[in-house]
């Protein structure tokens, strides 16, 4: 396996040398950018395979940055670091493009956890045989490809949209457990990851809006449900 590649945005010297460090005492390949100006030109010429974005730095924030990178690639994980715990801050971290959200001070040990956390979720891949494809309306989606295709139009779907689109229509008209999907595709059901999922069944209802017969119900307190109208 190729040695995993972070980018790391951090403008405070002293604490962005000691994780600098550290990371490569991982066996991390680390490219340091001190601020957000940097760490997107940094970005775009070493395609890392994560990002670890502090929130507060001169020239581009954290959550503007990622707003950049997502722009870019959807499917690269993108870990903050951050003094700010607030829960607004939190919910713009994730709808920035977010997958994680660690508070400073944080332990050297914790931040390794979470780095490879995410780096094992990207590494999982969609098991499908090239002929699985799944209709629902006027749409077809192509697991393996992970492409909606609807008439002419084919809409790219990121990993954890196609994941969630897939237990959405597998269990259309059924309620799909808020809980257990969140486990099953984030790790856990943490606060932080369920507004993570939020954006993304945002964005799902988004990408199945050109047919009125669906729709995506949010049963509050439970999960959600994929319901096809026919009438």
């Amino acid at each position: 396996m190729n040695t995993p590649v972070i980018l790391f945005a951090e403008d405070e010297a002293v604490l962005g040398k000691l994780v600098k460090e550290a990371m490569e005492g991982q066996a991390y390949i680390v490219h340091w950018a001190k601020n957000g100006i940097d760490a997107l030109r940094s970005f775009k010429e070493v395609r890392p395979d994560i990002c670890v974005l502090d929130v507060m730095m001169p020239g581009t924030d954290g959550f503007t940055l990622a707003r950049q990178i997502r722009n870019i690639d959807e499917d690269i994980p993108i870990l903050f670091l951050t003094a700010r715990s607030q829960t607004a801050d939190v919910i713009k971290g994730f709808t920035s493009g977010g997958n994680d959200y660690l508070k400073k001070p944080f332990s050297l040990d914790e931040l390794f956890l979470r780095i490879n956390e995410l780096l094992k979720r990207k590494r999982i891949t969609v098991k499908d045989t090239p002929k699985e494809v799944l209709t629902i309306g006027n749409y077809s989606f192509y697991m393996q490809s992970q492409t909606l295709v609807h008439g002419n139009d084919k809409i790219k779907l990121s990993h954890k949209e196609s994941e969630l689109l897939k237990e959405l229509i597998l269990n259309k008209n059924e309620l799909v457990d808020r809980k257990q999907v969140l486990i099953k595709l984030w790790g856990d059901d943490t606060i932080f990851n369920a507004r993570n999922m939020d954006v993304y069944i945002t964005k799902l209802r988004k990408h199945l809006s050109q047919d009125p017969t669906l729709s995506i119900l949010n049963v509050r307190g439970f999960g959600f449900k994929l319901v096809q109208d026919l009438f």
